[in-house]
């Protein structure tokens, strides 16, 4: 089983961004945090076999680091009797808010892998996607993280922004590859909607060929894809959570506006944070059929390096997949079948699936 907590409090809200974050309800952290562990003992409780363990954690946002290490103590405290031997336990912060008192807080707490919102090393670029941090600050942060003892550390970066080029991007890498950076996470910016990039067409680069100009850049520097967006020094430095998603795992989802997926329904606890500290354990629920949990399989398969099984699909699928690795766009080991271009991920599930 794996665990997503979700903190839903930014200092300041990213253009691009279109999750359910606040930057006005800081008054009710403690609040929101009493709740959280409500619905955590509840959802642990009720949906844990006898002892089952959490192989991860991850705690996500909004930035998990505007939350003082106290406010953790009691989340922790729940968590430890249902943690696995060896839990990856993660959480992403941003560089101005993960101070080195923060960072050895949570370690001590148990935190064993932490991922920087870092985005950019271009403080230009940094300023137009409205990041609250500067380029030393988080470099400070990633090597206050490596003197603590956290050695899975993980960057995300976002490209194909208005301005960026081949070699702007480079340099955004090479500080990377001068830190003791094991993980990076590197996304190409979306238009969502709700977002204040939604309507500006001009932010966004739409360059495939950057992509891949990108992707080898990264391997030639030793950071391997496993995943459209993932790319890790070692095996061992990929992500164990993302993996669950991908492999479709049951996980819990805690917190307003996270998800959750037990024994093929997902649930949705309240996404106001108001409404959800009145009543953390609301949810909404959604079945899902045999033909929408196939249809996640061979999608999220397609995207990484774990594949999906041949036998998910019909016969007709069957032989449209085939038709593929024959084309050397798809290959079967053991029936598994496996992606050799994860940018075309979408295309050749739709293929498949139609």
């Amino acid at each position: 089983m794996l665990l997503y907590i979700h903190i839903p409090f930014c200092d300041s809200k990213c253009y691009y961004c279109a999750f359910n974050t606040y930057t006005d309800r800081f008054h009710l952290k403690k609040d929101y945090m009493e709740a959280l562990k409500k619905q955590l003992k509840f959802d642990l409780e009720t949906n844990l076999k006898k002892n089952e363990k959490l192989d991860t954690v991850f705690i996500g946002g909004g930035t998990p680091s505007t939350i003082n290490v106290e406010l953790y103590k009691g989340v922790f405290d729940i968590l430890n009797p249902y943690l696995s031997e060896n839990c990856e336990i993660t959480s992403e912060s941003n560089p101005n808010s993960a101070s080195k008192e923060w960072l050895q807080g949570m370690k001590d707490l148990g935190l064993n892998r932490i991922s920087f919102g870092v985005q950019s090393f271009d403080d230009k670029k940094l300023k137009k996607l409205n990041r609250a941090h500067n380029s030393k600050g988080a470099i400070t942060a990633i090597q206050n993280a490596n003197c603590i003892g956290f050695n899975r550390i993980n960057c995300d970066i976002i490209y194909g922004v208005e301005g960026d080029t081949l070699e702007s991007i480079k340099d955004d890498f090479n500080t990377i590859f001068s830190l003791p950076v094991t993980h990076i996470s590197a996304y190409s910016l979306t238009l969502e909607e709700g977002t204040k990039f939604f309507n500006n067409t001009k932010i966004k680069i739409d360059d495939e060929e950057l992509s891949y100009k990108i992707f080898n850049y990264l391997k030639e520097n030793d950071f391997n894809q496993y995943e459209i967006s993932n790319f890790s020094k070692t095996k061992n430095d990929e992500s164990t959570h993302n993996y669950g998603y991908w492999q479709h795992k049951n996980y819990l989802g805690v917190g307003a506006g996270a998800v959750g997926c037990v024994n093929e329904q997902r649930y949705y606890p309240n996404k106001s944070i108001e409404e959800y500290i009145s009543s953390p354990t609301s949810y909404e629920f959604e079945n899902l059929s045999k033909e929408d949990i196939k249809v996640e399989k061979v999608l999220l398969g397609l995207r990484c390096s774990n594949g999906f099984n041949l036998e998910i699909l019909t016969d007709n699928e069957k032989i449209k997949t085939k038709e593929l690795i024959k084309e050397n766009k798809l290959e079967l080991k053991d029936q598994i079948i496996t992606n050799k271009n994860f940018l075309l991920s979408d295309e050749l599930a739709l293929y498949i699936l139609e």
